[in-house]
């Protein structure tokens, strides 16, 4: 059995006051990627923030120097969401853009209109594309807040690229009733973005995973009581859902989780999902999840931290190992982002390990 972890983002360094909202991806050629927001002054979900990332070309075990991916001066650039295209190599890194502080239309999270952006990279994140604004064609006329991810996306089997994301539908500060989890779609390799379905009302930041049967499970944060995981699947690769529903095994305080496809049955010996939260009613208990019948069931879980631990994601590393790159800390959720490693053997306590078929 094997676990290592170590800090990858530490608050106040590195020019930061705080590194929040963590995203991993692994490229084609296994460099793994770990983005965040890069809260310059404060820890608040608006100002000074930029996309920084740190890579490692040898699974973790070492990582290059902090690079910026987006920064547009003192304006809000948040929200990564990353996308890997198996076909091309390119990396597709989907965000959020808000106005700073003090700036003419200043955005309020919940009050006023977000934009959705995209930049690209095709030398495994070394450089990045200028981004491009894509609100027109990705968010309706009448949602005011909008978020992309916050964690990676997918590209299915039949080779469309998916990002979860979630609105607010109008300026109603009741989430329960006007907040969506939704779908943004590319179907041309991403030169082009539309939205897809969305989910029940009440439903926010959200993580999706392809099932073995060309199904979508779009997993959510919810804000109807009591604190659980929503859930919805789709039969038509996420431009409609129609199976909806509570997962009532997967506790959560209202905040953001992960999911990532280990192994199907096609590849290995069975199919494997697995899932990240902090699995309580407060922000605390990060617990990795595994489901061996496409997330109809979850398995009890080990708590990776006990203490106060927040947003997550989960990515495979080119040896088979599972990533988790989380917020965590003594005192609270947000005093670093932590790269942790560990394989299988060690999530199942032995009762678990991979074979090939």
């Amino acid at each position: 059995m094997y676990k290592t972890e170590s800090p990858l983002f530490t608050a106040r360094t590195e020019g930061y006051h705080t590194f929040r909202i963590p995203a991993l991806i692994r490229s084609n050629k296994g460099t793994l990627l770990a983005f965040c927001e890069g809260r310059r002054h404060g820890g608040g979900d608006s100002g000074d923030i930029d996309i920084v990332l740190k890579r490692s070309f040898d699974n973790g075990e070492s990582w290059e120097p902090m690079q910026t991916a987006v920064s547009t001066g003192t304006d809000t650039d948040g929200n990564p969401a990353p996308v890997v295209d198996r076909d091309s190599g390119t990396i597709w890194l989907l965000f959020c853009k808000n106005l700073a502080d003090g700036a003419e239309g200043k955005i309020v999270a919940g009050e006023a209109p977000r934009t959705v952006w995209v930049t690209s990279s095709t030398d495994d994140g070394e450089t990045w594309a200028e981004p491009k604004e894509i609100t027109a064609t990705t968010k309706d006329e009448a949602w005011t807040w909008y978020a992309t991810g916050p964690c990676h996306g997918i590209q299915m089997a039949n080779g469309r690229l998916v990002i979860p994301c979630d609105h607010v539908l109008g300026n109603e500060r009741d989430y329960a009733q006007y907040g969506y989890s939704h779908l943004i779609v590319s179907d041309d390799h991403g030169e082009t973005w539309r939205m897809a379905g969305k989910a029940q009302p009440g439903t926010n930041e959200s993580v999706v995973v392809e099932t073995v049967d060309g199904g979508l499970y779009f997993n959510c944060r919810n804000y109807v009581a009591p604190k659980r995981r929503a859930y919805a699947r789709s039969s038509d690769s996420g431009d409609t859902f129609t199976e909806f529903g509570y997962e009532e095994d997967l506790i959560e305080p209202i905040c953001q989780a992960s999911m990532v496809r280990y192994t199907d049955a096609n590849q290995h010996d069975k199919n494997r999902i697995l899932f990240s939260n902090p699995a309580s009613t407060s922000r605390e208990q990060m617990t990795i999840r595994i489901s061996y019948d496409e997330c109809q069931t979850w398995s009890s879980g080990k708590v990776l931290h006990a203490g106060p631990a927040a947003y997550s994601d989960l990515c495979i590393d080119s040896d088979m190992n599972i990533c988790c790159l989380y917020e965590r800390g003594a005192n609270g959720a947000y005093e670093t982002l932590s790269f942790a490693k560990f394989d299988l053997a060690w999530l199942t306590d032995g009762a678990d390990t991979v074979m090939s078929r």
